[in-house]
């Protein structure tokens, strides 16, 4: 798992390549929180385009992230998210809770 991040005007953007599991999901959870309370960021974007795979431990790790954000008033936006994994996030519920944009540009536009 790879993970590139930058911060833009009060948003988090995490892109994520690889596979989501178990042993990736506390790397990406530890990054994540390291760099949200450093930068004080309201918003998290999650970027999808390379992610291949993603297990029930994927969700649990967005979850965490959006009560974070949801505390601070903030969104978790998800953007470019594959067929495959786009099933197990539709299964989860997860889109109740955190929108799903066809790419950053929307995604913005949409806070």
């Amino acid at each position: 798992m790879k993970i590139k991040t930058e911060v833009q005007n009060n948003i988090l953007v995490v892109r994520l390549d690889g596979e989501i599991d178990h042993h990736s999901s506390t790397l990406i959870k530890e990054t994540v929180d390291q760099l949200y309370q450093k930068h004080r960021v309201r918003h998290i974007l999650f970027d999808f385009k390379d992610v291949t795979f993603m297990d029930s431990s994927g969700i649990g790790m967005l979850m965490g992230r959006y009560r974070s954000t949801i505390i601070g008033g903030g969104k978790v936006m998800l953007v470019e998210v594959k067929p495959e994994v786009d099933k197990i996030l539709q299964l989860s519920g997860i889109y109740k809770l955190m929108k799903l944009y066809k790419d950053e540009t929307v995604a913005v536009a949409n806070l």
